[in-house]
């Protein structure tokens, strides 16, 4: 025990190791939130319109781990020799335990025989001999000189080996993150498909953190301890076998607790992760759609959801808890009773021997200590050890999955100089019997014999309903994939034979959800081919009737888009892609939807540039709205994945086939009024299909003005909170604190206790007579073996109350932080602050990092407070001299370790920065890797990653020198200290008669004192970091939402009519306070009427919803219904009037009966009522036809339907309220024609008796309305009925014209 003191008790902080790991591990688990973006395989999963069980992904455990030695194949020669070098200096490092064991036995032997002569003269009535004063001096001044030697080889061999280990470790684990990006993104789509990218945030941070950890300087201190282990049992044995063996019975007891304690413990730290896990789904589910949940009051469910995860976790906890404070008992009790079985029969041996001749004798005191120390030192070691073990094999685990994507090859490598590149490209593509299923649904064909031959500079289209393949030939053209049968050809050559980066720097592509990445709008198109100019970059914007709108931007092309252009709305977004596929001057153009996103006015002239852009180039154009590809010079009909009609318009209508239906089905009644009126055969005018309004449009400018693109909101600033105010929210806990209060407090004083026994159990080894010798040691033995039970008893109490108490305390904190949540306004979810993935973190991070501030270490402050001062009392009562010398030091190795901590909390800081950094740059390559790999930017990407690394490496390498000295000075300074204080002890003991006996009671009494402070120290930066995250819990929790209820509101029973009115209504959103979106909007919707509100993007359509919803209070003017304002109602009675279904619903992953239930929260819908509106909502045929029917799980965000799907049983959630007023925001905008003729009859059903307010792009889906309202520049400009509109021949005629042509 001592030894451990003096040489290892000063990096404390390890004894905690395995804790520290799991809640480190825990605040992490959630702070990944998935990528933004559907997940890969959600395409393929709905594309026939069919629900199939999609292929999942890889699991981790499939993947076996690396052997150790294979953590450091990335690492060089010169680098293993350093390793070399650092094992040998790890070995010398270890090796100082057994020999400062020996040291200080031989003192004790040196001590106790001195003591023996003194008692021998003081009998006889004579001075001490000066041959035994002599003797006594020269044992301490031979310790205080030896100790210093091995305190110096100690620091210096510390010093090289944490060095060596760091520095190699730092550098490897900076190829491996290099490698592993680059063979990331080298990999094949189909690859993607088969993971979760949403996952390789994850991967990029934890995994390879983990890997880091098993390879730096754990390494070297586990080497330490193994040379502690061997070094400490050889040493006994040679020094005493017989007692070494007695002392070995506690060693495979210790062992054994130890193991079972981490495989128990640690199988419940995976389950209350995964369960951590499941909660940290549902906060991420419910938070990134909360204008649902709040739209259909939802919070309190959601609140019951998400507490149900958290107790099944916190239940792990508590047993956990138990089995870590019942191992750490076991531990502490073997410990305390082997000292005392060691004294017993030690005593016994050294009495043996002094019958002993002089040369036969074995055992003395000095032999007796330096066996049982030795012994007891080697178990201590083994036990700090295997928290190590723990992360090597975690090291290895994340090393599998890391090493296996860096050792893939991909079939499909962007970055490979394989392959041919042809000298000129005509442009001539074709495909010959191509067969193709997706990887991630084997066996459900989606070409079948594809034969299709595109000529150089022909515009081709491609047609057919949702699933028949059109995208899928888009993403073959592009090699993202292989075909399992038949070929792709490039101007005659297959394109697998092909140079896959030149291949895709011939093609330029433009996608219906454009990705656009975050950097300014300039760097966004200069993506597109790396040399160009700005001149080009402008022509290019130009082209794309970009120009003017950034143009108008304070910052210009320089303008920030955000992440994934989340500042610009989606027609704005939508041109810039267009730019960037234009700058490229591709040989062959690929649009898929490539103007879906565009208001009418912006789709004409972005439709004018593509057909301008197309000539001379092979253009391929999937488009589900007919009227865009008419004049395209082929149009190909696919069906069930091979062609069945190709040819002109005029052929293809002649035919009257499958085009000549999918056009009929899109013709408007408006158009066909007009066509019978017009004179002469006129072809027929066809409607718009697709229009998906970016979520962002709302946010965003119209087009007409310049748009303030606001700089990032600052955080705001959060009130400090104190450890009482932490410990307050833990008052229902109070039995179990207070008994882990009074536990902690036994608990620290065993340790002064037991130095005053030590010391006395010293002196009984110099007295004269065996019989007393004998009694006393029995007496002492006893007093042991009580010690290691109150010690047991009290560190169990200690661990299990405070431990218990803090999970309740953050499970308390998580809830009451996600309830504060969903408590808060609309606007406050729109700060970027406070986005999705930020606020998951905090529920995770910030609860983990206040545990680490409350619970058992606590119990480890109250602990440590407690042992100092009986220490301190102990050392003043028995030798104040010595005491006060040993005090003086007591701020140096505490200071030492303070430090060392502290540095180590700065590091990871500071690196964790510049890691962010670098995981951005990483996850939004990943996340959008389609729109990477067509661009062929995964070297420009890998190339940023690597910028981003490098401050963190530089900085890493400069500390790993500093580090290495700090822990050094930290882990050898004990032992000087103890030396001086032993030599001025051994002074007293001659000049002034002090009892030796004294000397080890003070010096030891102290080291404990010193040793608790220590480790409590190490806690410190847990404390801070603990109580900053407690803040800004407390202050989300005491954060009044900017929206409440009227305090006199009482509508519980009130049932709106349906009469809704706008009065001179203004309106900017909060996150944009300079952009005034609604400027005196008036408007009057009788109850049953139908209104359509139609314009350009951004002119304040979904804004009117947002504020009859109250998801904002108008700046001024009133949103009222029946008269009332919106305003001066209880939300919840006003919301339960309003029924709304947005262009992209959001469905949880719940059973579809759940979700469509989901539409009234206030009451437990039947399922007579489920049924009813799903057949009102046109969905209750497929879900019976279902393998579960209704309660068939609908996955993450609804994934395992399709759009069609999704929006009806989202229409059928609107009606289970039986809403009063029906808001439709683009309801049926994203679908195809076939599945738009379904929904739209669902909601002409769904419309009988109401009041609907619809918002539509898409002008044939409104004609129909009672009245039509065009709102611009934030007023009403024109109202009236569709003819009354068009005979105006004003804004709406205008539009309606557009989208005829």
């Amino acid at each position: 025990m001592p030894a451990s003191i003096r040489t290892y008790g000063f990096h404390s902080s390890q004894a905690s190791l395995a804790e520290e790991n799991n809640e480190e591990v825990r605040g992490k688990i959630l702070r990944m939130v998935s990528v933004e973006g559907k997940p890969p395989g959600s395409k393929s999963a709905s594309i026939d319109g069919t629900f199939i069980q999609p292929v999942l992904p890889q699991t981790e455990e499939s993947i076996p781990p690396v052997s150790f030695f294979q953590l450091f194949r990335f690492s060089t020669a010169w680098e293993r020799w350093l390793l070399a070098l650092g094992v040998v200096a790890a070995v010398g490092a270890g090796v100082g335990m057994p020999l400062s064991n020996m040291l200080f036995g031989d003192l004790t032997g040196v001590m106790v025989d001195f003591g023996s002569a003194l008692a021998n003269a003081t009998a006889a009535g004579d001075q001490v001999p000066d041959v035994a004063v002599r003797v006594f001096l020269h044992g301490v001044r031979q310790f205080l000189i030896y100790s210093a030697i091995l305190g110096a080889a100690t620091f210096l061999f510390t010093y090289v080996c944490i060095f060596t280990f760091n520095y190699v470790g730092y550098r490897q684990i900076h190829r491996i993150r290099d490698l592993y990006l680059k063979s990331a993104l080298q990999q094949d789509i189909g690859w993607y498909d088969t993971q979760q990218t949403g996952e390789f945030a994850s991967r990029m941070s934890e995994d390879l953190t983990k890997l880091e950890d098993g390879i730096g300087e754990k390494v070297a201190m586990f080497v330490m301890y193994q040379v502690n282990v061997i070094g400490g049992v050889l040493m006994a044995l040679v020094r005493g076998w017989e007692l070494a063996l007695v002392c070995l019975v506690s060693f495979p007891l210790i062992i054994a607790s130890i193991v079972t304690t981490e495989v128990i413990s640690s199988r419940l730290v995976r389950k209350e992760l995964h369960a951590y896990g499941k909660a940290g789904g549902i906060a991420e589910e419910v938070l990134s759609g909360i204008r649902t949940v709040i739209a259909f009051g939802g919070q309190d469910k959601e609140d019951q959801r998400y507490n149900k995860k958290l107790e099944a976790a916190m239940k792990f906890s508590v047993k956990r808890n138990m089995i870590n404070g019942f191992g750490n008992a076991a531990q502490w009790f073997c410990a305390f009773a082997s000292y005392g079985l060691a004294f017993w029969y030690g005593v016994g041996l050294i009495l043996r021997d002094r019958d002993y001749p002089e040369s036969e004798r074995q055992y003395d005191a000095a032999t007796m200590l330096t066996v049982f120390l030795c012994v007891l030192m080697a178990s201590w070691m083994l036990g700090m050890a295997s928290p190590f073990i723990e992360a090597f094999s975690i090291a290895r685990g994340a090393a599998a999955k890391v090493y296996s994507v860096i050792d893939r090859e991909s079939p499909i490598n962007s970055m490979s100089e394989e392959g041919e590149r042809l000298e000129g490209v005509k442009g001539d593509v074709v495909f010959k019997d191509v067969h193709f299923e997706y990887p991630t649904r084997k066996g459900v064909k989606i070409l079948r014999g594809l034969n299709l031959r595109m000529k150089s500079g022909e515009t081709v289209a491609l047609v057919g309903s949702s699933g028949c393949g059109k995208s899928t030939c888009i993403q073959l053209i592009q090699r993202f994939y292989d075909p399992l049968r038949g070929a792709v050809e490039l101007d005659g050559h297959d394109i697998r034979n092909l140079n896959v980066g030149w291949l895709r720097s011939q093609i330029g592509v433009v996608g219906q959800e454009p990705v656009l990445f975050q950097t300014t709008i300039a760097e966004n198109i200069r993506y597109g081919r790396d040399t160009c100019t700005m001149e080009d970059i402008e022509e290019a914007a130009k082209m794309a009737n970009a120009h003017d709108f950034i143009s108008k931007l304070p910052l210009g092309y320089d303008t920030m888009v955000g992440q994934r252009g989340a500042q610009l709305s989606g027609g704005q977004k939508q041109r810039i892609a267009i730019a960037r596929a234009l700058v490229r001057r591709p040989k062959i153009l690929l649009l898929d939807e490539a103007t879906s996103a565009l208001d009418t006015s912006s789709e004409a002239k972005v439709q004018a540039a593509l057909d301008k852009a197309s000539v001379g180039r092979t253009t391929i154009i999937v488009a589900h709205r007919l009227s865009t590809v008419r004049n395209a010079d082929r149009i190909v009909v696919l069906s069930a994945g091979s062609v069945v009609e190709q040819g002109s318009h005029d052929e293809l209508m002649e035919l009257k086939g499958h085009y000549h239906a999918l056009v009929t089905a899109q013709l408007s009644t408006a158009v066909k009024e007009a066509e019978e009126k017009a004179a002469g055969g006129e072809r027929p005018e066809l409607e718009r299909m697709v229009s998906v309004r970016s979520e962002a449009s709302s946010m965003a400018g119209s087009e007409g003005g310049p748009v303030k693109v606001q700089p990032e909101a600052p955080e705001e600033k959060v009130p400090d909170v104190g450890l009482t105010t932490v410990v307050r929210l833990n008052a229902p806990e109070w039995h179990l604190l207070v008994t882990g209060t009074v536990a902690a407090l036994i608990a620290g004083a065993v340790f002064p206790v037991f130095a005053i026994f030590f010391g006395d159990v010293l002196g009984v080894l110099s007295l004269p007579d065996p019989e007393d010798v004998r009694s006393q040691a029995n007496w002492y033995s006893v007093l042991f073996f009580v010690i290691a039970i109150l010690a047991s008893t009290g560190y169990f109490l200690q661990i299990y109350t405070y431990g218990v108490a803090g999970e309740r305390l953050t499970t308390r904190l998580r809830r009451l932080a996600f309830s504060a949540m969903l408590r808060q306004e609309v606007a406050w979810f729109d700060d970027k602050n406070n986005s999705t993935g930020a606020l998951c973190a905090r529920l995770s991070g910030d609860a983990a990092s206040v545990q680490a501030a409350t619970g058992q270490r606590i119990g480890a402050v109250v602990q440590a407070l407690c042992t100092l001062a009986l220490s301190v009392i102990a050392c003043l009562f028995f030798e104040w001299r010595l005491g006060l010398v040993a005090i003086a030091f007591i701020p140096v190795m505490v200071l030492a370790q303070y430090f060392d901590d502290r540095m180590v909390l700065k590091e990871a800081k500071r690196k964790q920065k510049s890691m962010e950094k670098a995981t951005i740059v990483a996850v939004e390559a990943v996340g959008s890797i389609r729109t990477v790999a067509g661009l062929c930017r995964e070297l420009q990407f890998h190339a940023k990653y690597m910028l981003e690394l490098e401050p963190a490496i530089r900085l890493a390498k400069r500390n790993t020198y500093v580090r290495a000295a700090v822990f050094s000075l930290a882990r050898s300074l004990g032992t000087f200290v103890y030396a001086i204080c032993i030599y001025y002890g051994g002074f007293l003991v001659v000049s002034d008669g002090v009892p030796y006996q004294d000397v080890f009671k003070v010096t030891e009494a102290l080291f404990f004192g010193t040793y608790m402070v220590a480790t409590a120290l190490s806690f410190a930066p847990n404390f801070r970091k603990g109580l900053n995250a407690a803040s800004k819990i407390f202050y989300l929790l005491n954060r009044q939402p900017k929206l409440v209820d009227p305090t006199n509101a009482s509508d519980k029973e009130w049932t709106a009519a349906g009469d809704v009115s706008y009065s001179d209504v203004e309106f900017w959103y909060p996150t944009r306070p300079g952009l005034t979106i609604l400027k005196g909007l008036d408007l009057e919707v009788c109850k049953g009427q139908t209104v359509a509100l139609v314009g350009p993007s951004g002119c304040g359509k979904s804004t009117c919803i947002q504020l009859l919803e109250r998801f904002y209070d108008a700046a001024s003017g009133t949103v009222a219904l029946d008269e009332r304002d919106v305003s001066q109602v209880k939300m919840s009675s006003l919301r339960s009037q309003l029924g709304l279904v947005q262009q992209e619903p959001v469905l949880f992953d719940r059973t579809i009966a759940e979700n469509i239930a989901y539409g009234d929260n206030d009451r437990d819908v039947s399922m007579d009522e489920i049924i009813e509106v799903a057949k009102k909502a046109n969905i209750h045929k497929f879900i019976t036809a279902l393998p579960q029917g209704y309660e068939t799980r609908m996955g993450e965000k609804g994934a395992q339907l399709s759009g069609g799907q999704k929006q009806r049983v989202a229409i059928a959630r609107a009606l289970v309220r039986n809403p009063r007023v029906l808001l439709l925001d683009e309801a049926t905008s994203a679908l195809d024609t076939e599945s738009e003729k379904i929904v739209q009859e669902a909601l002409d059903k769904a419309k009988e008796g109401r009041t609907c307010i619809t918002i539509a792009h898409r002008l044939s889906t409104i004609q129909d309305a009672d009245v039509i309202c065009v709102i611009n520049h934030g007023k009403i400009a024109e109202i009236g009925k569709h003819a009354e509109l068009l005979a105006k021949r004003g804004i709406y005629y205008k539009l309606h014209s557009l989208q005829s042509t």
